[in-house]
């Protein structure tokens, strides 16, 4: 299916951005790196008349440290981040699933504020940014707010973002002393493959005990699910095998409350409990390691 004629917007501000966006509604999309968005037009799925391109605003790019964050503009591509040492410091698991998401070609393209905003289920850069326990940063016309990240998306390519409002960055806290993340996935095939279940996890241990424990879920529902009860599960626990095994055995019911009425999930259910077991062991043995 071909793309329809449609109005091309560049704005140099993210006011001009808002504006646009606010003015022609439904009508408008933002471009980012255009790599979900061009794949919906020639799918049938997105029909926006106006294309509002947001590569000239300022505020969306780069990687900077602040104090004890990391943020992220959203427009910084999928291969930014895996190159950048400051995220390797703060999110070993974001690093790991931006190098998952398709192709070299793609990478230099995709961002990761396109990656949150088109919010498909099966995307890789929340569930570890969740896990670190980042926060997103939005602006309007009615002005800013922040949110954690896992609040951020309310359904199947659905996010709280009103009307002529954008993601300006996804902020990352620093990661606590001793403590690693690390990020599993299962697709069909290799290579340039969706996602079919992901999970990411960060553990923070001192002396030998879990202290802190974050685990969230990717592609396995609507939206990323962040698993409290996992986490803390985790905590005053001595990592090892049985122990991991033992909590991912409740991983289906965590991340997946309602897979049991659906036939089409039972890949996602024989394969989960793996991914959580060795993502947990991953990022205790890398934890095990930080003297700091």
């Amino acid at each position: 299916m071909g793309i329809a004629v449609i109005a091309y917007h560049r704005p140099r501000t993210l006011e001009a951005a808002c504006a646009l966006a606010r003015e022609y509604g439904e009508e408008g999309a933002f471009l980012a790196g255009g790599t979900e968005l061009i794949p919906d037009y020639r799918r049938g799925r997105e029909s926006a008349r106006h294309v509002i391109a947001l590569d000239s605003v300022a505020e969306l790019h780069g990687i900077h440290r602040v104090g004890d964050t990391l943020r992220i503009g959203a427009l910084v591509t999928i291969t930014q981040l895996t190159r950048s040492p400051h995220v390797q410091s703060f999110s070993e698991a974001l690093v790991e699933a931006a190098g998952a998401i398709g192709s070299p070609i793609i990478r230099s393209r995709a961002t990761i504020g396109g990656n949150f905003c088109r919010a498909v289920p099966c995307a890789d850069t929340p569930a570890p940014a969740i896990a670190a326990g980042a926060r997103v940063r939005l602006s309007g016309p009615d002005g800013e707010r922040e949110l954690p990240a896992e609040e951020f998306f309310t359904g199947s390519r659905q996010t709280v973002l009103r009307l002529g409002e954008v993601l300006i960055e996804v902020i990352l806290p620093a990661q606590p002393a001793r403590a690693a993340s690390s990020y599993e996935r299962f697709s069909r095939r290799r290579g340039a493959s969706l996602a079919v279940a992901a999970v990411a996890v960060r553990l923070q241990v001192t002396d030998g005990t879990i202290t802190d424990a974050r685990v969230a879920y990717g592609a396995v529902s609507a939206v990323p699910v962040l698993s409290t009860r996992l986490a803390t599960s985790l905590i005053g626990e001595t990592p090892s095998e049985e122990l991991f095994a033992r909590v991912a055995a409740v991983s289906v019911e965590e991340a997946m409350p309602d897979a049991a009425s659906r036939r089409s999930d039972s890949l996602r259910r024989d394969v989960l409990p793996t991914l959580t077991r060795r993502a947990l062991a991953r990022a205790a043995e890398r934890a095990n390691g930080r003297t700091t």
